[in-house]
């Protein structure tokens, strides 16, 4: 079987030749270009890595390290994937442990006289500030520090929440959302073809429509919680509106791309280590007629588009709802929250839906153990997934603190299908 081949075996429900592979084609799939470089100079790969998601310094997957690692899967990246920096041109940069790559050239952090990495708010950067109330002007948060990476970490995070003083539906009213241009819909079409046309791979078209954690960084995670909670109606006039703007932006997106992609990621966490981030049933109430609505609008027009719904967490009281959402698959299935555990999941869920991830524990043995315990943990749980209905990727990121022999011995182990070294 082709790359392509295998994965739409998989996405099918049948059975494919191998187990199906997943390195780096999806954002919540990447690898830390720190790891990354490291590992493929072991494998004597010596070409300038380039980093294509410099929110948390993602490596864009390279041809060979593909071929090495098995994957069978190519990512139809965003124009801007991350801190609203376009992935057009690229200059040499470094990343924070001193290696030398290709960066974004709009990337410029500036180092605080503590040793963070601060993001400033430009206008090359408002769609990822977005959204904003147009009488504030163009560029209403220039000079601001949106985004911080603290010193000795290699990943940034949003400190910065536009919408933090909103509280009335007449303030929320004035706010706009950011669309696909016309250039980024260009982009979208042009890359698919290039994947298409020079790869055998399946290709992964990334969306994200994240309407529940866009909240959370729009108002702010304490106010959007309180929120939800107190003020429904905000929350929903929210909900609503978000969801409108990405409804727009999906029928764009696919009717540019729907007839090259084969899945299509959704993203929007729900869960922590022990419980869902909100009840079960403010999920049902407030959260999943917008999924649904987005799922379901892929599922009609696009069939052939596999809807893969990436949520971290103890999300197991959720999959049924996911389901019927119109999910056709899950990542990152992390198996160390509660109530994930594997062979529960495919007994209870097997062939309702695929599992896309769960290969190997990223916070306590990928990056602890081992190569030869990683190894062993992948074979273990090879054995309870199966080749059917699962696709091998690790749990989230491949983080910046993961040994690279260790990820090497992952996907080794999937490659060889679960068999003993």
């Amino acid at each position: 079987m082709t790359s392509r081949e295998r994965a739409l075996t998989v996405l099918s429900g049948d059975t494919p030749d191998r187990v199906c592979i997943d390195f780096g084609a999806t954002l919540a799939t990447g690898i830390n270009a720190q790891v990354y470089d490291k590992a493929k100079r072991l494998l004597g790969l010596h070409t300038l890595t380039t980093v294509t998601d410099v929110l948390s310094y993602l490596a864009e997957i390279e041809p060979e390290m593909l071929a090495a690692m098995g994957g069978d899967f190519v990512m139809l990246r965003r124009l801007a994937p991350s801190l609203g920096i376009p992935v057009t041109d690229f200059k040499t940069g470094a990343l924070p442990d001193g290696t030398p790559v290709r960066i974004p050239a709009a990337f410029n952090p500036v180092k605080s006289a503590e040793g963070d990495l601060l993001i400033m708010a430009s206008p090359r950067a408002m769609d990822y500030i977005h959204p904003c109330d147009p009488a504030m002007g163009d560029h209403p948060y220039e000079g601001r520090v949106v985004s911080k990476c603290p010193k000795g970490y290699a990943a940034f995070a949003r400190v910065f929440h536009p919408m933090a003083e909103v509280d009335t539906l007449d303030a929320f009213d004035r706010y706009v959302f950011p669309e696909f241009s016309e250039a980024e819909v260009a982009f979208y079409r042009h890359e698919a073809m290039r994947l298409r046309e020079t790869t055998d791979k399946s290709v992964t078209g990334v969306f994200l429509g994240n309407v529940f954690e866009m909240g959370q960084l729009y108002f702010g995670y304490e106010n959007f919680f309180a929120m939800m909670g107190g003020d429904e109606d905000l929350a929903l006039a929210y909900m609503e509106k978000r969801t409108q703007a990405y409804m727009r932006d999906l029928e764009k997106y696919l009717t540019a791309v729907g007839d090259l992609i084969d899945v299509i990621q959704f993203n929007d966490d729900l869960g922590t280590q022990d419980t869902t981030l909100v009840s079960p049933a403010m999920y049902r109430r407030m959260i999943k007629p917008y999924h649904a609505r987005m799922f379901q609008y892929v599922r009609c027009h696009y069939p052939h588009v596999k809807v893969f719904f990436h949520s971290c967490g103890a999300v197991a009281e959720l999959i049924p709802d996911i389901i019927e959402c119109g999910a056709q698959i899950l990542n990152p299935v992390q198996i160390t929250a509660r109530g994930m555990d594997p062979k529960r999941l495919v007994r209870d869920f097997g062939g309702h839906i695929i599992f896309w991830g769960g290969g190997v524990d990223t916070q306590k043995v990928l990056n602890r153990a081992t190569p030869e315990a990683v190894g062993a943990q992948v074979r273990e749980l090879l054995s309870i997934y199966g080749k059917k209905g699962y696709v091998f990727s690790q749990i989230h990121n491949i983080d910046s603190d993961v040994p690279a022999q260790n990820m090497i011995a992952a996907f080794q182990a999937a490659q060889a299908g679960g068999l003993p070294a």
